[in-house]
């Protein structure tokens, strides 16, 4: 198969199909030619490398500062404006960073006075995820007694019970029985801590 392929390729280029031995034929020359004008210059390879050299070695040794063209202020004129603007920046660079102004703390925004239990995660005191709140907060991984749970106020909610626990901010993390309206649960850790806060009645502040 390979051979009456290569025959029908011989027969065409010997009849010019398509002038297929022209193109071929005028291709050939002109490569011909083209390494007859190579021929010099391959001769003259090895001069033109020691040439190349030798230009390069002179460039640095004659003219430095061009050749080293990209060191920094090399040879540089700097006017007075200019050196100040640098010192200055150099200093800048070694004060020490100012500090924000702390502002003050802001106003409660409203206040209820209700009436207030406490409760710990126990099933019997919620549901069967007695850890995980309204909110989806897992406070017995957190561990820290700043819930609380109300109906009243929006999840996330911020207050403070001054009379109880001074400035700490307790959050809204969890919901109460429906029927539970302007009534607050705190979460505790311990159920005798929760039986011992009883049902109190104090004033909040919602910020």
């Amino acid at each position: 198969m390979l051979n009456k392929i290569i025959s029908k390729l011989k027969r065409l280029l010997e009849e010019d199909f398509l002038y297929s031995r022209t193109i071929v034929t005028f291709l050939y020359q002109g490569w011909v030619r083209f390494e007859k004008k190579l021929t010099p210059m391959r001769h003259q390879a090895k001069t033109l490398s020691m040439a190349a050299f030798v230009i390069v070695v002179a460039t640095y040794v004659l003219f430095p500062n061009l050749a080293n063209a990209d060191m920094e202020f090399e040879q540089m004129s700097l006017s007075t404006e200019t050196v100040s603007m640098i010192i200055e920046a150099m200093q800048n660079q070694t004060e020490e960073y100012g500090s924000l102004p702390t502002s003050d703390a802001a106003p409660a925004r409203r206040h209820y006075t209700i009436s207030m239990t406490a409760y710990t995660s126990e099933v019997g005191q919620t549901d069967d995820t007695p850890c995980i709140t309204a909110s989806g907060l897992d406070v017995c991984e957190r561990n820290i007694e700043n819930v609380v749970a109300a109906n009243f106020l929006p999840i996330g909610t911020r207050v403070k019970i001054p009379e109880l626990y001074g400035d700490r901010v307790f959050y809204v993390e969890d919901r109460m029985n429906a029927r539970y309206n302007y009534k607050m649960d705190i979460w505790m850790k311990d159920l005798a801590d929760a039986k011992q806060f009883g049902l109190k009645y104090v004033t909040i502040e919602v910020f």
